[in-house]
């Protein structure tokens, strides 16, 4: 070998071994994470800190709409190690039995309307007036698409619920109704709200977006004066807020009966009834790395993560509550 071939033969060696040093010497594991989109800050921090303990892994967090998060493992067909929601109904509804064995409810939150000091009539608005100040000509407000969200099909259950509570029965009528092609039906009492694929919401005062953080940026540049959102996901963006009345807000357990007399039938004939809020998680039954998926799933549900999630405005329920065949590493977490 000559003096050239040899400097060749060693700089190429030597740009190897640099390139596997600077990818940490391996390929880390992926591990694939859907989440609803009320969740994304809040997983970013348990990203961060599952990395730090496992340095060979990599999270790939992929938020949407709750609905649209389980879909991905039950109709796209991604291969998921973690599916996160934000209402915890989905799980056993859209995957048990055939997508996955288990779910955990590990987090609450409560539904505001959302608004900035640039919003019309932001000095008036408050937990008295609100749907009024939404139904002025000047004011533009939205919420996300029933379809697809769960924040979105629990925007009219809070508006149909307001009806009832402010004894007042042209809030929903005013503001969704008359503003799109939704629509309602009462029997003894019970309402059943219909959304259709076409939603056709006016484009002038009612906007629906895919998912409730895509209406955060719309509020902050103006594009929206309000937005029907989770209390957490205002305050992750330092957005004002009006709080809603417990009876109302989908937050409290003491109004469980009154809030199941309200119903959304989604575009897919699926009926959702209103109850207090609370965030799912499993791991799907053919998950790539279920060994890590568990691991992520106990520091969601372990202090870390609840200290996260109280921090960031979705107060974790503790211990998590556990239905079906929760892996044995997870038992000694939850009740």
């Amino acid at each position: 070998m000559n003096n050239r071939t040899f400097l060749t033969y060693f700089g190429l060696t030597l740009l190897v071994l640099l390139l596997f040093v600077s990818l940490g010497g391996y390929a880390k594991t992926n591990l694939k994470v859907f989440h609803a989109g009320s969740l994304t800050i809040s997983f970013n921090q348990i990203e961060q800190t599952f990395e730090e303990k496992h340095p060979d892994v990599d999270v790939q967090l992929e938020g949407h709409g709750s609905v649209v998060a389980v879909r991905q493992v039950t109709e796209v067909g991604q291969k998921g190690d973690v599916v996160a929601v934000a209402d915890y109904s989905l799980i056993p509804s859209m995957m048990l039995p055939d997508y996955a064995d288990f779910y955990l409810q590990f987090a609450k939150n409560r539904m505001v309307v959302a608004y900035t000091d640039e919003s019309a009539m932001a000095d008036k608005v408050n937990s008295d007036n609100w749907y009024n100040v939404l139904a002025h000509p000047d004011v533009r407000y939205g919420f996300s698409d029933p379809n697809m969200d769960p924040c979105g099909y629990r925007s009219p259950m809070v508006m149909q619920l307001a009806e009832m509570h402010y004894l007042d029965d042209g809030i929903l009528e005013k503001l969704v109704i008359d503003e799109s092609a939704v629509t309602v039906e009462e029997e003894d009492g019970h309402y059943r709200i219909h959304t259709p694929e076409a939603l056709k919401p006016n484009t002038r005062e009612l906007s629906i977006r895919e998912k409730s953080v895509d209406l955060v940026a719309m509020v902050q540049e103006g594009g929206l004066d309000y937005a029907f959102e989770y209390m957490s996901v205002a305050k992750q963006h330092d957005l004002k807020y009006v709080t809603l009345p417990e009876a109302i807000d989908l937050s409290s357990t003491e109004y469980a009966e009154a809030y199941k007399k309200v119903t959304v039938e989604t575009s897919d004939g699926n009926v959702k009834t209103a109850k207090p809020i609370v965030y799912g998680v499993t791991v799907p039954s053919d998950a790539p790395h279920p060994e890590l998926a568990a691991e992520f799933v106990k520091l969601i549900i372990t202090e870390a993560g609840q200290s996260v999630f109280t921090e960031l405005g979705q107060p974790p329920i503790v211990p998590a509550r556990a239905f079906g065949e929760a892996p044995e590493t997870l038992l000694e977490y939850v009740e």
